[in-house]
């Protein structure tokens, strides 16, 4: 189990009323040592294990399996952030087909973080697959079919982006400055294409970088994205939602949409590391989380369609019918999302 320190050192030391693990396992925290940090999470291995074993079961038959802690915690580390690891051997009374796994780690009700999400992958009994738990689903069977393990990762994927403002905020800068539909679902294609390419290469451990690199990017993709169309209202005027020259091949795009679809590409291949990172999960290959991924990144861009699919046509017929209005609309929707996005760049560059 990969579960994030300084959580799991607060957490355990609540419930446990165990306040010298507080102490201790603050100060190593703070003093960023890994040594101390582990030799904490050691001397107070009862609570920590106590605090776990209550929150994350395995069951069999409906009869608890029993948890046994197999060495000390380890410290590693995931987007610059330490991670204790601990490995868990579980016990059963006797050998079943079915069992069934349970997580009620880092609930609402401790006050210290919302709507945690548990990733399981899992190979018991010649069965393996992954799943996604949470307040609303707790629990899964490794008996369950792969339509049920494939939703809640659909279902992750949508409400990811549903609650990744920053990730919207990239979209309707996309939205804002597309002259044509051919531009937006190029644009879209562009980006899911990339953004998918990352997420998989990161999500499955082929690829690393850091969370501080990351981050800061994709704010600034942000900006950059919607300053783009400032510019050419800025350069265009009231002829910014026209196209240059006349563009050739089947695409039909001029210099300036095909330099904005490589520029979309590019942030693109940013924005798949940060969903990876948000996820959690880095894991060596295996066909059965290829999948779970490839489900969650279906479900990522089922919204974003639909977001467009609602957004575009609206702002299409704004620009056919007051196409004043129309500019002023993406201008003002535009310099909101660039503003966002430089507030956000300097934030993450600066750590605060």
């Amino acid at each position: 189990m990969e579960l994030e320190y300084d959580l799991l050192v607060v957490s355990a030391a609540d419930a446990g009323h165990d306040d010298p693990l507080f102490q201790a396992g603050t100060a190593a925290f703070e003093a960023g040592d890994t040594a101390a940090q582990a030799a904490a999470l050691k001397s107070h291995a009862s609570a920590v294990l106590g605090y776990v074993s209550d929150r994350f079961s395995v069951s069999s038959q409906g009869a608890a399996c029993r948890p046994t802690q197999v060495g000390d915690a380890t410290i590693g580390e995931r987007e610059g952030v330490p991670y204790a690891d601990l490995l868990l051997d579980w016990t059963c009374p006797e050998p079943v087909d079915e069992h069934v796994v349970r997580s009620g780690l880092f609930p609402d009700g401790e006050g210290y973080v919302k709507g945690t999400k548990t990733i399981v992958t899992y190979e018991i009994d010649g069965r393996s697959g992954s799943a996604a738990l949470d307040s609303a689903n707790p629990s899964f069977s490794t008996a369950q079919a792969w339509y049920q393990r494939f939703g809640e990762f659909f279902l992750l994927g949508a409400e990811h982006l549903l609650t990744g403002i920053d990730h919207i905020l990239f979209l309707l800068a996309l939205i804002a400055g597309s002259r044509r539909l051919r531009e937006i679902v190029l644009a879209a294609t562009s980006f899911t294409l990339a953004h998918s390419v990352t997420f998989m290469l990161a999500a499955l451990g082929l690829v690393e970088v850091p969370g501080v690199i990351v981050e800061p990017i994709i704010a600034l993709s942000i900006a950059v994205v919607a300053g783009w169309h400032l510019w050419g209202i800025w350069r265009r005027g009231e002829h910014a939602a026209d196209l240059e020259t006349a563009g050739r091949g089947h695409f039909s795009l001029d210099r300036a949409g095909w330099i904005r679809l490589g520029v979309v590409f590019c942030f693109g291949l940013v924005h798949g590391l940060g969903f990876a990172g948000a996820l959690g999960i880095d894991e060596a290959w295996s066909w059965t989380l290829l999948w779970s991924l490839l489900v969650f990144n279906v479900g990522i861009e089922v919204v974003q369609l639909t977001i467009i699919a609602v957004v575009f046509p609206l702002l299409f017929v704004l620009r056919r019918r007051a196409p004043k209005a129309g500019l002023w609309a993406t201008g003002a929707v535009s310099a909101g999302v660039s503003i966002m996005g430089l507030i956000w760049f300097v934030q993450r560059i600066s750590g605060s």
